[in-house]
């Protein structure tokens, strides 16, 4: 075993990786298409939102002061002149004694300062029928304050103003911000392709026939749904045997893309040749990281033919391993990528538990389950075994606990930091 003094720390190899990364270059998107990506430039307001001063309520437009006074033992009445629905606008003045009856959205008619409710009106005693909008007049129940129930024209965007700034994730929220304002494309940073490749001739696709000694290719999948996760768009190169000429070519396959992760091939034990040809085709180093599971870990880049520096994390062979691996150094280089710098996960301090046994000096990264216990307090279950090859262990967590280096072990009761997995920001 190497000397724990010959391994990186996580946040050194975190930080070597993130310096080969920087945002991509924007492109023309579809709105709907855009969701989940980083808007590039600021969108500014063509008109105001609303256009113009409309009603928040199915009514009655009315002049305020033609209403004081009014109560159900008192009720005054008012002369129906028009019936108008959203969608349409009325020219005609509500002059003295007259109101006009109202559905929700439409613009408040000239003359017209408030929106009494139908519930603040004789209407909703007549029952639901033709009556009510052929009514040539309506007793109104309540007094209406000036302003009541109006939305006021510009009150949610005013022409002119950013509407929403570059850097700004797009949720469904700011699509339907975008399509308010009449937009159908808009300008957002381009999402990476990252292609990923397997090696081993132990590897099997599947869907074929598991021959004896060989496994299903897991790490490719698992990784790709990671990058799809986190808003890249995967590409599944295959397996590469373990030949100089079938991993060379299937490197090259993906030098088109973004970023290339490779699973297996980077420690200690493997075979030279994929070292070798990882070294051969490109500037990469391989590292020991100071942490558990994923110790074996290589970085660098291969020259494009185009003569674009592609950037390629080696992930270690085992599958949570390898999740974990990304985990901790793609899902933030996707994330520079995208232009986005939250890339750090939320954590909350539980309790463990469980005896968690930190085996040597190196981060201890053990999958558990949090919870909120009835005390309100969180609380840390490990998954069961935690052996790198058990990937069942990573599907039944929802969080990282993190044991430090220096840490030996924790005990029942002890408190520990755990990264959420499935949180996209802090409680």
């Amino acid at each position: 075993m190497l000397p724990v003094t010959s391994m990186i720390p996580v946040e050194e190899a975190r930080e070597r990786i993130l310096a080969y990364f920087s945002r991509l270059e924007p492109e023309r998107k579809p709105l709907l298409d855009a969701l989940g990506q980083v808007l590039a430039e600021d969108v500014v307001a063509p008109f105001d939102i609303p256009p113009l001063d409309n009603t928040a309520m199915d009514g009655y437009a009315v002049r305020a002061a033609d209403t004081a006074g009014a109560g159900e033992a008192a009720p005054v009445e008012l002369r129906v002149i028009a019936d108008l629905a959203a969608g349409y606008v009325l020219e005609t003045p509500v002059g003295p004694g007259e109101a006009v009856r109202i559905m929700t959205g439409a613009p408040v008619p000239p003359g017209a300062d408030a929106i009494v409710p139908f519930e603040e009106t004789d209407e909703a005693l007549r029952g639901i029928n033709e009556a009510a909008r052929k009514a040539g007049s309506v007793r109104i129940l309540k007094a209406a304050n000036p302003g009541a129930n109006i939305r006021r024209r510009g009150e949610d965007v005013q022409a002119g103003s950013t509407v929403i700034q570059a850097g700004r994730v797009l949720r469904p929220s700011e699509i339907g911000v975008l399509a308010s304002i009449g937009l159908t494309h808009v300008t957002v940073i381009r999402r990476p392709v990252v292609a990923i490749l397997s090696t081993g001739d132990e590897i099997t696709p599947p869907g074929e026939p598991l021959l004896p000694g060989r496994i299903y290719d897991a790490n490719a999948y698992s990784v790709a749904a990671l990058v799809r996760k986190y808003g890249g768009i995967p590409r599944i190169l295959g397996i590469a045997r373990d030949t100089v000429e079938d991993l060379t070519a299937k490197i090259r396959e993906g030098l088109d893309a973004d970023m290339l992760v490779t699973s297996a091939g980077v420690s200690r034990g493997d075979f030279d040749v994929v070292k070798d040809v990882l070294a051969r085709e490109g500037n990469i180093d391989f590292w020991s990281v100071r942490m558990r599971p994923g110790k074996p870990l290589a970085f660098g880049a291969f020259t494009a033919p185009d003569g674009r520096k592609v950037p390629h994390l080696g992930l270690p062979g085992n599958p949570v391993s390898s999740m974990v691996s990304f985990e901790l150094f793609g899902r933030p280089a996707i994330f520079t990528m995208l232009g986005r710098s939250d890339w750090e996960r939320p954590t909350v301090r539980a309790i463990s538990r469980d005896y968690v046994k930190n085996p040597d000096a190196r981060r201890f990264y053990a999958r558990c389950i949090v919870t909120r216990g009835d005390d309100g307090r969180w609380y840390a279950d490990l998954t069961g075994p935690q052996g790198s090859g058990m990937l069942t262990s990573m599907s039944s967590a929802n969080a990282l606990a993190v044991i430090p280096e220096d840490v030996r072990a924790a005990n029942p009761g002890d408190e520990i930091e755990c990264i959420m997995l499935d949180w996209e920001h802090a409680p």
